[in-house]
């Protein structure tokens, strides 16, 4: 399916698209400096809401130097980096353990907050594939 066939014909939708990725692309910006925040899902959802309402700004997200790599190894199902993975967890972890300690008080939050971050621990394990150094989107495979 080439990048047409996935625009929206409507405008409104097409606008709605547009705005979700803009809005994800100002959390993921945000993200990349609060620790505890995933960064690259919500740069894979405005490449995706993009994708379906302005390919311009879908490439734009690609090409981006940090970012834009993970969201297209991510997309070609390559998943991430080992090394990326365990600082993912260990971010998380930590922003868990901060966030448990700090509402103790409330323990059915910080019981929440320990099962959200078992949830998103067990999908990043075992869901997301983790690469290989000899597996990069240029290899001839």
């Amino acid at each position: 399916m080439s990048g047409s066939d996935r625009v929206a014909s409507s405008r409104v939708v097409r606008a709605v698209w547009l705005a979700v990725g803009f809005v994800s692309v100002g959390i993921g910006s945000i993200a990349i400096v609060v620790p505890g925040l995933p960064t690259t899902v919500f740069f894979v959802l405005a490449a995706w809401c993009f994708g379906r309402s302005s390919p311009r700004f879908e490439q734009w997200v690609l090409s981006l130097p940090r970012v834009g790599p993970l969201v297209g190894d991510f997309r070609a199902g390559l998943g991430m980096p080992a090394r990326a993975k365990a600082f993912a967890l260990t971010v998380m972890w930590a922003a868990i353990g901060l966030s448990a300690f700090a509402l103790r008080d409330r323990s059915w939050i910080a019981a929440a907050i320990v099962a959200a971050g078992a949830v998103g621990t067990v999908y990043l394990v075992w869901r997301v594939p983790t690469q290989r150094r000899a597996q990069t989107r240029s290899s001839p495979r």
